[in-house]
């Protein structure tokens, strides 16, 4: 019976994917793409087009970790400034799909990358957090780097910035 389910769910999910990889092929060509960084697969491709809509009304890049509320909130009461969670203040699916990838790309699959090697350096600091803060680091980057990648018309480069300081 368990068997049954698995396979019956396997097939289901795998019609969904070419389905999702048709419409992308169609529909929004640009898409295809962003899935040449690891972890970004064509649901979150798609997402992240359909999210972001026009990428010209982002004033820079890196509004696009606030959008995605993966920014941490502040608290500028007193004179510290402490540490806080992420604002979620954008939406939760698309937020979803980026931390999801960069779950991915810090794991043990993740090729090496631009985006794990800035996530390891944060784990490396330490902390009781280090790995929640380096995965939603890495998702933030990931957002700005396909807003980047769409606003310039340029290929993924995964070694772009190792290439750049060694020369």
């Amino acid at each position: 019976m368990l068997v049954y389910c698995i396979t019956a769910l396997t097939t289901t999910i795998a019609a969904y994917e070419t389905q999702s990889s048709t419409l992308i092929a169609k529909e929004y060509p640009a898409a295809q793409r962003w899935q040449q960084p690891a972890g970004v697969g064509p649901i979150t491709a798609l997402a992240y087009v359909l999210l972001v809509d026009e990428p010209k009304r982002f004033r820079k890049s890196r509004d696009l970790g606030a959008y995605f509320g993966l920014v941490p909130k502040l608290d500028e009461s007193s004179a510290s400034t402490p540490q806080l969670r992420i604002t979620k203040a954008g939406d939760p699916l698309g937020r979803r799909l980026l931390v999801s990838a960069a779950h991915y790309i810090l794991g043990p699959f993740g090729p090496p990358c631009d985006l794990r090697r800035a996530g390891e350096a944060l784990m490396v600091r330490g902390g009781p957090n280090a790995k929640k803060r380096a995965v939603v680091a890495v998702a933030r980057r990931l957002a700005v780097l396909l807003h980047l990648l769409w606003i310039h018309d340029a290929p993924y480069a995964p070694d772009y910035l190792l290439k750049r300081h060694a020369a």
